[in-house]
Parts: C-alpha cells; sequence; structure tokens
C-alpha cells in the first residue's frame, strides 16, 4: 500500500467512476472500481447529497476474492418485461433486475452478471449460477473492453460503447498515428429469460445503408463459397438467416471440448465437420490468400437419452486475416444459446475496413475482431458467404448494403461557432 492511499486504498486502484443514480433517501450514489493487495476486485460505493462533496460507504457494493483489479464498473437496471431502457435512477423493484459490468485488467475482457440490488443497504447480489469473475458472461467475445453503457432518455433505451483494441504491434500503432477506437453503438436489453443481455447496432446505423443486395432462398452446398457482389465489401452491413438441414447430421462433441475459442482456433478449411463452418468471409482477397471469417459450426451432445441436445459454436477466425505475421490473429468463440432443430440462426456482421463486429442469434452473443488486411482493403475487399460441411444450408434470406462513412464533426472547429458559410459546424 502506498504511503498516500486514503481510506485504504492505493491511487492507482481507484478508477472509472460509473453514472450517479438517485437513492431513496435523496443522496446521490456512484461506483469506483479497486481492488486490494490481497487480488479482491471490489466496486466502492459512495454517497453524496450535493454532487461535490462524497462519502466512501463503509462497505463496498459488490466484491469478488482472487480476481485483480476491476476497471470501467457499470451498474444500471434493465427491465424483465420487455426491450425498453430503464432510468439509471428508477425505482421500480417489481420488473426491474440489475446488472454490474466490470472490466478485469487480468483477462482484458467485459464480464456481467444479473442480480438483485438492495436500495437500503447498497448492496448487489448476482443471481444464482452468476459469479463476478471470469466465468461470467462477457458483452463481447472478441476485441472489446472498457464498456460503458448511458440511458437514452429520448428514445427510452439503454445503449452501450466499448473500445476496440488493437491487433496490430505497437510500432506499426506509431506509424498509423492513433491506437483503438470505439465500437459502433449498441441498444442492451435482458432476454425474456432474465440470464443473459441482448445486443444490437442502434437503428441509427441503418441511415449510413447504400446499394442493397438480396439474396432469397439459397442453398449453399457442401463445400461451397459464393461472392456476394454489388456491395462496398470493405465498408457493409450483412444481415444474414440460415435454416439447418437434417441437423441430426451434426458432428458429437467431444465432451473435453468446453473452450469455444480454442474449438474456434481450427482454420475453418481443414475443418471436416457434419454441419459448418457455415458463414462469411469478409475482408477477402480475390484469391483468398486473406480473409476473416465469421460462421457457425454446430454439434450435438452425446445423449445416451433420445433427448438430443444441438449445441451453436459462433467463430470469428482471423488465422488468415493478413499477410502481416505480426498481427494478433487470435480465433474468437461463443456457444450461442439458440436450439437450431427448432429456430433458424441468424447474423448480422458490420464491416469497417478493421473492425468486424457480428451478432449472432438475434444479438445473444457478440464477437467484435481487428483486421488489418493487405490485400483486401478498399475496392480490392470482396465478400462471401460460404459452407465448409458436409451438409447444405439454407440461406433464407441475406440482406447486404454498401456503408457509408458517418458525418462527424471536424475536431479542429468548435461546433459552438458559427462559420461564415454555413448555419451548421463543419462535417467531413
Amino acid at each position: 500500500m502506498t504511503p498516500n492511499a486514503v481510506n485504504g486504498i492505493d491511487p492507482d486502484r481507484f478508477r472509472d467512476p460509473t453514472t450517479a443514480w438517485l437513492g431513496l433517501d435523496g443522496e446521490w450514489r456512484v461506483i469506483v472500481g479497486s481492488s486490494t493487495d490481497e487480488r479482491r476486485g471490489l466496486v466502492l460505493l459512495y454517497k453524496s447529497r450535493d454532487f461535490f462533496n462524497w462519502t466512501q460507504s463503509t462497505k463496498p457494493l459488490h466484491y469478488e476474492d482472487l480476481t485483480g483489479m476491476w476497471e470501467c464498473p457499470d451498474f444500471f437496471p434493465v427491465s424483465t418485461t420487455g426491450s425498453d431502457g430503464v432510468e439509471t435512477s428508477s425505482f421500480g423493484q417489481d420488473e426491474v433486475k440489475y446488472v454490474l459490468k466490470v472490466s478485469l485488467i487480468e483477462t482484458l475482457h467485459d464480464y456481467y452478471t444479473i442480480g438483485s440490488y438492495d436500495r437500503e443497504k447498497d448492496v448487489y447480489v448476482p443471481d444464482l449460477g452468476f459469479v463476478q469473475d471470469e466465468t461470467a458472461p462477457r458483452l463481447d467475445y472478441g476485441k472489446y473492453y472498457a464498456s460503458k453503457t448511458f440511458y437514452d432518455d429520448d428514445k427510452k433505451r439503454r445503449i452501450l460503447w466499448g473500445w476496440v483494441n488493437e491487433s496490430s504491434p505497437a510500432k506499426d500503432d506509431i506509424k498509423k498515428g492513433w491506437a483503438g477506437l470505439q465500437s459502433f453503438p449498441r441498444k442492451i436489453w435482458l432476454d425474456e429469460s432474465g440470464k443473459e443481455l441482448l445486443q444490437w447496432p442502434i437503428e441509427e446505423i441503418e441511415t449510413l445503408r447504400g446499394t442493397q443486395v438480396n439474396w432469397h432462398n439459397k442453398i449453399l452446398e457442401a463445400g461451397s463459397t459464393l461472392q456476394v457482389h454489388g456491395v462496398t465489401a470493405a465498408q457493409a452491413d450483412v444481415e444474414v438467416l440460415f435454416k439447418v438441414n437434417e441437423i441430426e447430421k451434426a458432428d458429437v462433441i467431444d465432451p473435453s471440448w468446453t473452450d469455444p475459442q480454442k474449438i474456434c482456433s481450427q482454420e475453418e478449411s481443414s475443418v471436416k465437420s457434419g454441419i459448418g463452418p457455415f458463414g462469411l468471409k469478409v475482408l477477402a482477397s480475390k484469391d483468398m490468400e486473406e480473409y476473416t471469417s465469421v460462421y457457425f459450426r454446430i454439434f450435438k451432445s452425446n445423449d445416451t437419452n433420445k433427448n438430443t441436445k444441438y449445441l451453436v459454436l459462433m467463430c470469428s477466425n482471423q488465422n488468415r486475416s493478413s499477410l502481416n505475421d505480426e498481427n494478433d490473429k487470435s480465433a474468437f468463440g461463443a456457444f450461442v444459446a439458440i436450439d437450431p432443430s427448432h429456430q433458424t440462426i441468424s447474423l448480422r456482421t458490420l464491416i469497417d475496413h478493421s473492425i468486424v463486429e457480428s451478432y449472432g442469434g438475434g444479438g445473444r452473443k457478440c464477437i467484435t475482431s481487428r483486421v488489418y488486411p493487405k490485400l483486401a482493403i478498399g475496392e480490392n475487399a470482396n465478400l462471401f458467404a460460404f459452407n465448409k460441411g458436409t451438409q447444405s444450408v439454407d440461406v433464407l434470406s441475406l440482406s447486404a448494403w454498401s456503408l457509408k462513412s458517418a458525418h462527424v464533426n471536424d475536431e479542429s472547429i468548435s461546433p459552438f461557432i458559427e462559420r461564415e458559410d454555413s448555419h451548421s459546424p463543419k462535417q467531413s
């Protein structure tokens, strides 16, 4: 502990306050990420009546042993009856659960739990099955960290932003002159089951859509690859709806395959399985020297009973994303909680030059990849749908749009200064 510690907390273990909320007693509350020398991760609770003078509570809002430093905590209510957001200071208790999200510095991932908040005791308790550690569900299973939400009162929704960190080496970042950026903003809400959060790009993203291409009722034969023509593949929005046939021909999953990222690290071109890999190859060069694949594989459990259970694995594989071998080419993966024997499988992927953000199963799982191709850039980028499994897969629909660049205020010009040639700030 440093000599300048305050209330037992080292200054370098005190960071990233949340949005404040108002308590029943009229006092404001805010939590701050921290940790102890014993690697106990915790969120410190502070209270204030005037929003200027803050007093630390005797107990943290929540903690978990052996989890290390908790960064960028986020704490907010979610509705149990729909997808509308809930204002942070809402007093409603009957139809509200709470989410505590923390960024674990030891893994550089964002994890969340769903639970209950006692407003009188100022204690948060995760629901049964949730633990605030690296076993908790993640907001995103790729390059995504330090996220925060805010409540949009105008459209009654909660919006999530995250930091997309780098896959390139530091020397390349220095040459670029920048490193890291914000993700596409996402609406976030509680699933009907009350056990997971759903995410979807905010509707405003659709205003950037340009030229559209549509497929309907195409069959992806075993081993086939079909190019999607007519869109700017380096900057696109793609939505696909798959239907799997002959589901019983799915491979039996090895009981030892509990790590989805490890399964996804197998290059899909070398996998010989019954159903999948099937999905998209994005930011692909014409000759397939470079591409990033986003796809699904389906397995079945080795159940001796007749009630066979199926598992849907979602992957984002970067093994061949760039000819630059110095880039991080990790594969990412997560199991998606849908039943492919009764449900279709949806995939939405947003592509923006070096960013590939994918939403599987209606936003049940999200994976963000950061890739830097050397060949598949600009007009030389291509988009494909593929199926490497031994069974065909139906593409019930595929819609792809070219994406226009967002209008961003020029930071060199103050938005409060009226320009002579316009009544609005300069945009580029």
